[in-house]
């Protein structure tokens, strides 16, 4: 997901699990259970985030990693080696946080520039209620399968369907699960993306039979995701269809609509399927947005500011709100640019440090090494590996390490139990990759939440195909269904 997502640039063979025979399994645990109960306490008991202020989650995870700090003291951990893990990681996010800033504008100057307007008028007159939530699992699928990416996926079409949807009277935590669980199913399946090359690499398989053997699991959680999401379209009172029509008379009344715009996702896709750095055609979608901006919307941009071009400066760099006469669209048609990208990006580095920390005292080594020591049977094996995946995912805030350490943790055990190693693989992807964007922390989750501007709490019940991957594959391995045995040549 990763060239998708360049979350972590990890080198697969210079990548090192840090070990440290002094710290025990109690040890390693109290900074996890002091993060996830202060995480939780502000989540259940502290109304509207204030307990620290806006910045209440990035605070917990200094904290956090405070606790992990004085504890590998304790143990004779050097502060200097554990800075030297935290400056890694931090370094392993550069590209990300550069991508979430570009993200940020890019979102604000095809605002200005009427490309999410035209995206959203011409989706209103073909999209209905009872077909749009399964129609957006669908779009996302195939965008996602072509660029392996699931956050180009988000930062495209994802913002487009958001606000379709939202047009549409259509709660967006639902139509952000839909697009989640579209994006990710494509990222996890295609060729194109980083964490389906990984997760083959570190379980000692070839890409193409780690593919074909997560079509077992995948395709059915996909199927009973396109179900469900039915049943929910066809129950959904279509509140906003209604007034289709007068939404329609606003946008064209504000914005100059021409499908001439679409030529700006159109190219930030096509540079994307021809295996252009995200940073470059992100980069030439802000500038194209910028010149569209300048030839369809002037009326829209003197508005804005006194000048054209301080318009379309504050929509990359600051908050840009267009006015119509339609309350929907006035909430619908703002975007905070990179400087609404800064609570994200700040939440992902405070994250690396707790993870960093983590994983320099040895924590993380010594948790996935217990749960391996309780693995005694085939299921309690795959068992294992689910909760390692999505233990590392919310301990280390990254997919990438929920992907490396179990990987390489429990390749072994696969190997000595009799199992093909594309069993490993799959589990990797089942429990690792795509439960990723179900931790607000976790740089998927932070981004997805941040780029589609919903909440991790409020679209994690509708992310169907990410929740229940983990349980498929725990079900496969439970009934022996299609598990695969190490051919003896």
């Amino acid at each position: 997901m990763q060239d998708d997502d360049n979350l972590s640039k990890i080198d697969i063979q210079e990548q090192k699990i840090i070990d440290n025979k002094e710290l025990n399994i109690f040890e390693a645990m109290v900074p996890v259970v002091i993060l996830m109960g202060l995480l939780a306490y502000n989540i259940f008991f502290v109304e509207g985030q204030e307990w620290f202020g806006t910045y209440t989650n990035q605070i917990i995870l200094l904290m956090g990693g405070f606790v992990a700090l004085v504890g590998g003291m304790l143990n004779k951990v050097s502060p200097l080696i554990m800075m030297k893990e935290v400056w890694e990681n931090l370094k392993s996010v550069s590209v990300p946080i550069i991508i979430l800033l570009l993200v940020g504008a890019l979102a604000g100057t095809w605002l200005v520039s009427g490309v999410i307007p035209a995206m959203v008028y011409y989706g209103l007159e073909v999209l209905s209620p009872s077909i749009f939530l399964p129609a957006s699992v669908i779009i996302c699928a195939v965008i996602s399968i072509a660029t392996g990416s699931s956050w180009t996926t988000s930062a495209t079409v994802g913002i487009a369907l958001i606000g379709i949807g939202s047009a549409l009277g259509i709660h967006p935590g639902m139509i952000a699960g839909a697009v989640i669980s579209g994006a990710y199913f494509g990222d996890k399946m295609s060729p194109l993306s980083d964490t389906t090359n990984l997760a083959p690499a570190m379980a000692g398989t070839d890409l193409f039979t780690h593919i074909r053997y997560m079509t077992i699991t995948t395709v059915p959680t996909i199927i009973i995701t396109l179900i469900v999401f039915s049943i929910i379209s066809m129950n959904i009172d279509p509140t906003g269809s209604a007034d289709v029509t007068n939404l329609l008379a606003s946008i064209d009344s504000t914005f100059e609509i021409s499908p001439l715009l679409f030529l700006v996702p159109l190219a930030v896709i096509a540079l994307i399927l021809l295996k252009t750095k995200p940073l470059i055609a992100l980069g030439v979608g802000i500038v194209l947005a910028a010149i569209f901006a300048l030839i369809f919307q002037s009326d829209v941009l003197n508005n804005l500011a006194d000048s054209n071009i301080s318009a379309i400066v504050n929509s990359i760099f600051t908050d840009t709100q267009i006015t119509t006469d339609n309350d929907k669209l006035n909430d619908l048609f703002s975007a905070g640019g990179m400087k609404g990208m800064l609570w994200t990006i700040l939440l992902i580095c405070c994250a690396m440090v707790f993870g960093g920390i983590m994983d320099a005292i040895g924590a993380l080594a010594r948790i996935t090494k217990a749960l391996l020591s309780v693995a005694t049977t085939v299921f309690g094996l795959f068992a294992s590996t689910v909760i390692s995946c999505l233990g590392l995912n919310a301990i280390a805030s990254d997919q990438y390490l929920a992907l490396v350490i179990p990987g390489k943790m429990f390749k072994k055990a696969y190997e000595d139990k009799g199992l093909a190693p594309e069993n490993l693989s799959r589990t990797l992807e089942d429990s690792g990759t795509v439960t990723s964007v179900l931790i607000p922390w976790n740089t998927c989750g932070a981004y997805q939440s941040g780029v589609l501007g919903v909440n991790v709490a409020d679209y994690f019940v509708y992310a169907i195909f990410n929740w229940l991957s983990p349980f498929t594959t725990l079900f496969f391995a439970a009934l022996n269904i299609k598990i695969r045995q190490i051919v003896k040549k």
